[in-house]
């Protein structure tokens, strides 16, 4: 069986795509204008984009069609929406272009109270992959379109809240320090890791809305446990690739502090 390689075209999608492009691009501009290339770059334009790329290749591109057809493509898709959209949106922006809604959002931070704790980043995260990978719920968003447009927010809310928490350019109230992030990540995939090395490895067929899918030569089994090797793989580089970056980060804001503290002196 081959798979249906149509585009959706979501009109729903396009517009929430087109809006938040917008609105971006109207800030991006303020930015440099305000502060130069110190308050929004080039990089930062193209980062923020990638990500909204990233959401129309995971919602509109027939991704999304392959996905009811196949297990490893309905992965694929969560993953580009709770981790690489997220990721990229997070890291297209900055702090002048976030000015407007800075002060609104530490209000709502400090209202929120232990709510705005990281680890409700990590609750979120974890209780949304594991919550949709129970079968019922599975097999209920490939044949409910309502069920199905409630599963991508969640996994793309989840993955917004989670990767604020760490990449966000704002210095937040309860910001993470020292090997915060490093307990944050890492508890967070390897619970994750967990589930796809499960569905690995399972001996059994757990969707129903597969039986009867034979797609690129894989039997129904093999396509979920391909499902599940993408989903360990991809969180292990994931993981690796972020404790990489948020080091780097670490040693540049260092670095930057000891040059505030050696003008004060001055």
């Amino acid at each position: 069986m081959s798979l249906d390689a149509s585009w959706t075209f979501s009109p729903a999608v396009l517009a929430a795509v087109a809006g938040y492009g917008g609105l971006y691009g109207w800030r991006w501009r303020a930015a440099r204008a305000e502060a130069g290339p110190r308050g929004a770059d080039g990089a930062h334009l193209i980062v923020f984009c990638s990500g909204l790329v990233l959401v129309l290749v995971a919602l509109v591109s027939p991704l999304d069609r392959w996905g009811e057809q196949a297990a490893w493509a309905h992965m694929v898709q969560h993953l580009m929406l709770a981790d690489l959209a997220p990721i990229l949106l997070v890291l297209g922006l900055t702090k002048v272009i976030l000015r407007p809604a800075t002060r609104r959002l530490s209000r709502v931070e400090r209202a929120a109270g232990p709510l705005a704790h990281p680890v409700l980043g990590v609750v979120a995260y974890v209780g949304v992959m594991w919550l949709w990978h129970v079968p019922a719920l599975y097999d209920a968003a490939l044949s409910n379109t309502f069920v199905h447009v409630l599963e991508h927010l969640s996994f793309a809310g989840a993955g917004l809240l989670y990767w604020w928490h760490l990449l966000s350019p704002i210095r937040a109230r309860l910001r993470m320090g020292g090997m915060g992030p490093v307990m944050y990540m890492a508890s967070t995939k390897v619970l994750v890791g967990f589930l796809g090395v499960l569905l690995a490895f399972t001996p059994e067929l757990i969707y129903d809305a597969y039986r009867d899918q034979s797609v690129l030569g894989l039997t129904p089994l093999e396509d979920q446990n391909v499902a599940g090797l993408v989903m360990a793989l991809e969180q292990s580089l994931v993981m690796g690739v972020a404790l990489a970056f948020l080091f780097v980060r670490m040693l540049t804001e260092s670095d930057a502090e000891e040059l505030r503290v050696e003008r004060y002196r001055r």
